[in-house]
């Protein structure tokens, strides 16, 4: 017998449990843990406690036994309030640790998670890696928009409408009728931003049941979804089908690939390269983006495009992206289902050509996403979108440094930044913001509200929000200026060049006066928890994760 056995069957554990009210029969069931990150704080989070209970019953009637546990529950338009927005990402990190401690504290045999807003996919696939303990993920789902005269109106417009209208800009209409009806209900962004960017990738990855993303949240699919998943994670646990022996090497080619086929948020290339190095896989995300960058893309969802999301799920959604993509993805890649993707897609047809395309006609070229390199970054992020000219790829000029966001902001309103400027916003980086904190998505919006998106170019070592597409704009400049990176010596009057098609980022000085040159060092205090994460994180080629990898 091993000491995880003799710990999962102890008299005190049964004690324990025995007063919970289970039986002596539920003691040799499987134990499931339904990981729920429900929360009173934001309407992505609200409906879960529902689901969670339709899931811990048909766990019960498939032979298992639930625990329901709690985790962070990270929303970036409500915790996202404080400190510039510093613990959004360092909540994805949280969410792993919760679930460590109570999961494998515990010693339970598998789980299946609740996965919501943006943050919750990624640390839900961290910790099934972490753990390697059969688990399955239930889609949240996306909120229902609402209408004014007819028309639709979403929490985007809300958000790019208020930062327009600071700098003369005139929203469609008037920011609290906006703001009264943009959400209607429950769930995550509508749109293909970060969190319907990273469900599709955890149907991609094979972590849920083929047909899952994106849905409907509360609707009779999700719910029917959520059931099927509950069935299935008692089968998984007694086939001991593991995390490590889904998400493999082809899966996350297969999840690269769909992210540009859709022109998703950059913000799942962090996160999945931290769910490889939980996994202990020496793959580099970045290197996959770029062998897949002839991927075209298939279906403009807003931000890219004036699809909504319900016709993008009504066309058949992530499983209708994998079929079109399946002579170019690998197919033999296993999923929660027990079968190969491949086996998945046997005699799937997509519902209509027009809103998913075929592969070869499709909305635009590829990469939607690019990955650029050179002497001013070891790695930084391009979101292109659609390919078709409106927006700059190539740009060359002065560069104008800002030490923050807010500083940057100021500028624009005063008119300061002019045609033909590189916009540098630093200090917002994984140690520098810390946890990516500084807001320079407002920045991107107000360049566009002042009619400078695409006559300049914005370059940042944060992130932006999986809503931003406006302009040539590089984020996530790798290395940061805290830790001395070229983004820290760039000086207003430096010429920055900037190149899609030669995927590359340069800046026109010298090697040697570069070095000479001092990097701002910490420019925002931490205390607390993001004290911890500016000394723990690793950089973005790491996935910005927290785990010591030098062992």
């Amino acid at each position: 017998m091993t000491l995880r056995s003799l710990s999962a069957n102890s008299p005190g554990r049964r004690a324990n449990w025995k007063a919970l009210g289970l039986s002596k029969e539920d003691m040799e069931k499987p134990k499931i843990a339904v990981v729920n990150s429900s929360s009173e704080l934001a309407i992505c989070y609200a409906h879960l406690d529902g689901i969670a209970e339709i899931v811990k019953e048909e766990i019960r009637k498939a032979g298992g036994v639930p625990f329901e546990v709690r985790t962070a529950a990270p929303s970036d338009f409500i915790t996202g309030a404080a400190k510039s927005g510093a613990y959004i990402i360092a909540g994805r990190d949280i969410i792993a640790n919760d679930i460590e401690v109570q999961v494998e504290g515990a010693l339970l045999d598998g789980m299946i998670c609740l996965t919501s807003c943006d943050k919750t996919p990624p640390g839900h696939l961290m910790a099934a890696m972490r753990l390697n303990i059969p688990t399955i993920l239930v889609i949240g789902g996306y909120q229902p928009a609402g209408q004014i005269d007819g028309e639709p109106v979403d929490v985007e417009d809300v958000w790019s409408g208020s930062v327009g209208e600071r700098f003369g800009a005139v929203p469609k209409f008037p920011i609290a009728d906006m703001a009264e009806n943009a959400v209607m209900g429950p769930g995550v962004c509508a749109g293909m931003a970060t969190a319907n960017t990273m469900h599709s990738v955890v149907e991609a990855l094979g972590m849920t049941l083929p047909g899952s993303a994106p849905v409907r949240a509360n609707s009779p699919k999700m719910k029917d979804n959520a059931r099927a998943a509950a069935r299935r994670i008692v089968g998984m646990v007694n086939e001991d089908l593991k995390p490590r022996d889904i998400m493999t090497p082809g899966a996350f080619r297969n999840a690269v690939a769909t992210v540009l086929a859709v022109s998703g948020s950059f913000n799942s290339i962090k996160h999945l390269q931290a769910t490889a190095i939980e996994g202990e896989m020496d793959i580099d995300i970045f290197q996959i983006w770029e062998e897949m960058s002839d991927v075209p893309v298939l279906s403009a969802v807003r931000p890219t495009g004036e699809v909504r999301i319900e016709q993008f799920e009504d066309a058949g959604g992530a499983r209708a992206v994998l079929k079109r993509l399946e002579k170019r993805i690998d197919t033999s890649a296993l999923t929660c289902t027990g079968k190969t993707l491949a086996e998945n897609l046997e005699g799937y047809e997509i519902e209509g050509p027009d809103i998913i395309r075929p592969v070869d006609d499709p909305v635009g070229p590829g990469p939607a996403i690019a990955i650029l390199k050179g002497n001013f970054a070891d790695t930084a992020v391009v979101r292109l979108g659609i390919r078709d000219g409106s927006r700059p790829e190539e740009f060359s000029g002065p560069a104008r440094v800002y030490e923050s966001s807010l500083d940057c902001l100021q500028a624009i309103e005063d008119g300061e930044i002019k045609e033909g400027d590189v916009v540098v916003a630093r200090n917002q980086g994984l140690k520098g913001g810390p946890a990516m904190a500084g807001g320079a998505s407002m920045v991107l919006f107000a360049l566009d509200a002042a009619g400078l998106a695409k006559t300049t170019a914005f370059v940042t070592d944060g992130q932006l929000s999986g809503l931003c597409l406006k302009g040539l704009t590089v984020a996530e400049v790798s290395p940061e200026a805290a830790t001395d990176g070229p983004i820290g010596k760039v000086r207003n009057g430096d010429v920055i060049s900037i190149s899609v098609a030669n995927r590359s980022i340069d800046i026109d000085v010298p090697a040697e006066e570069l070095a000479k040159r001092e990097g701002p060092g910490y420019k925002t205090p931490a205390t607390g928890y993001l004290a911890n994460i500016r000394q723990d994180v690793h950089d973005q080629s790491k996935g910005g994760v927290l785990l010591p990898l030098d062992k």
